[in-house]
């Protein structure tokens, strides 16, 4: 975080002819004292900034100063690009644009891919404080674009089981760590903190080449949102079926679109259940899934995974 703000410091004195302390602590939501000890750092790495007293003073830069960014290695041009969420400062985004506009060539399309495949979210699933001894593995796969053999622990499982994923990005939604990831072309998100045995394999991840984050992150939070509403879910299934799938289920309203098809809605408590439900029931009962949408294509999706496995 520090190294985030030495930069957007240094960008803002080369924007402005001087700022004062409290205009640079005001621009980024830190205190003076903080400023001042930065304003030393940099001084002390051999930045020529220097103070003006005064009724219009405050700190400059020297006149003709070019601040020269390619000594960046490319993690900490990473680094940097993608830490922007972490402050909510315009100036700060100018200036991480200026950085990565001074770095080489070689390392910018390397840099500006792996930024954005971190996203920073001050709002989350959970409050909960976690451990994520996985990140720097799972990270680098990211940032490399490599599969990753993990074993992830799912709530209310005992052991973890192993599992091959494709990396596209990170997400951190308030305090927590989510990798999304692809499993046979699905997309799911999975919590850092439940992962274990890590390994990075020599195998490049099966992914597009940009992402949208943010997109991925809004799609799932409201589908996160949406479990604990109660679902319907109507059902077609011939007459004579009626009576055996009503001793397993509680029907709600029916209709006739056919003569030999009836029409009902199974009402449950939230997504979960509803689709853990209806999975076990078409294992045993024969009826077509009507709608919604998204049940339809829970329970494709899991039946082309049956018909793959040996």
């Amino acid at each position: 975080m520090r190294a985030e703000r030495l930069i957007a410091v240094l960008m803002l004195l080369k924007k402005h002819e001087r700022l004062t302390a409290a205009a640079i602590a005001e621009e980024l939501g830190v205190s003076e004292r903080t400023v001042l000890r930065d304003i030393d750092a940099l001084s002390l790495s051999g930045v020529p900034v220097y103070a003006e007293r005064g009724r219009h003073g405050g700190f400059a830069l020297l006149p003709g100063y070019r601040t020269d960014l390619t000594g960046l290695t490319v993690d900490e041009a990473t680094s940097l690009l993608a830490g922007t969420g972490r402050l909510d400062s315009p100036a700060f985004a100018s200036a991480m644009r200026k950085v990565a506009a001074a770095l080489p060539e070689a390392h910018r399309s390397r840099a500006v891919d792996a930024a954005q495949r971190v996203l920073v979210r001050p709002e989350g699933f959970v409050r909960e404080p976690e451990e994520v001894s996985a990140l720097g593995a799972v990270q680098q796969a990211v940032f490399d674009g490599r599969r990753l053999r993990v074993g992830y622990r799912r709530r209310g499982d005992d052991e973890a089981r192993k599992r091959v994923l494709d990396p596209i990005g990170l997400i951190v939604a308030g305090d927590t760590w989510y990798l999304v990831a692809t499993v046979d072309g699905d997309e799911r998100m999975y919590r850092l903190s439940r992962m274990s045995a890590v390994e990075v394999l020599d195998e490049p991840a099966q992914r597009d080449h940009q992402v949208d984050l943010d997109e991925i992150w809004q799609r799932h939070r409201s589908a996160f949102r949406a479990s604990f509403e109660p679902v319907d879910v109507v059902i077609d299934c011939a007459a004579e079926d009626l009576d055996r799938l009503g001793r397993a289920v509680a029907i709600h309203d029916t209709t006739m679109p056919s003569a030999a098809t009836v029409r009902a809605r199974l009402r449950y408590g939230d997504r979960t259940r509803a689709l853990r439900m209806v999975w076990a029931l078409l294992l045993e009962h024969s009826f077509e899934v009507v709608e919604p949408d998204w049940m339809r294509d829970a329970i494709n999706a899991r039946a082309r995974n049956v018909l793959r496995k040996p």
